[in-house]
């Protein structure tokens, strides 16, 4: 028996499609799509959510002193003249940052070599580049998804016929996370 189904499609659409419904599957939580095709992107989703179990917890907490711009009530950067040029005034900042384990970095890469960025775009705002905002899925991997099946041993995913599809006959599933 082979390692994959090929879906019909050449290697690069092949990968491109799978990616897709990975990504879709991880936001949005369920997606509709073909058997043959559910039961490849459910390999492919089941490997990610294991890695980020697997990693969710192995960071350390650090503090750092990071420089930032000093801003007025318009959100806009305050400038000072110095020896006649205009300087950006900077304000020392302490932050808490995780800091990866190299395993959970390793981790972390290997799932950005899988997932599509992800852009968000609120309802009021539909249709303009404006107020668009990128969404982590490997950061929502590793603090939604991840604690969710902590105690589980695989199987994060469910797939659940509906029937034939009208056109082509192809039996529909509903794919979804447990």
């Amino acid at each position: 028996m082979a390692k994959y189904r090929k879906l019909g499609r050449t290697a690069d659409q092949r990968k491109a499609l799978l990616r897709n419904q990975v990504t879709n599957l991880l936001y949005h939580g369920k997606i509709v799509t073909t058997e043959t095709k559910a039961k490849e992107v459910r390999k492919i989703a089941d490997g990610l959510i294991a890695m980020a179990v697997r990693e969710k917890d192995n960071f350390e907490t650090v503090t750092v002193t990071a420089k930032v711009a000093r801003k007025d009530a318009d959100g806009k950067r305050v400038k000072e003249v110095v020896d006649g040029k205009k300087v950006t005034v900077y304000d020392e900042v302490q932050k808490e940052i995780k800091k990866d384990a190299p395993s959970r970095l390793h981790a972390r890469r290997q799932m950005l070599k899988v997932l599509y960025p992800v852009k968000e775009v609120p309802t009021a705002a539909a249709g303009k580049k404006k107020n668009t905002k990128e969404v982590d899925l490997v950061e929502k991997l590793f603090t939604e998804i991840a604690p969710k099946y902590a105690d589980r041993n695989g199987g994060y995913t469910r797939i659940i016929k509906i029937g034939p599809r009208k056109g082509d006959a192809a039996m529909e599933v509903v794919l979804e996370l447990v």
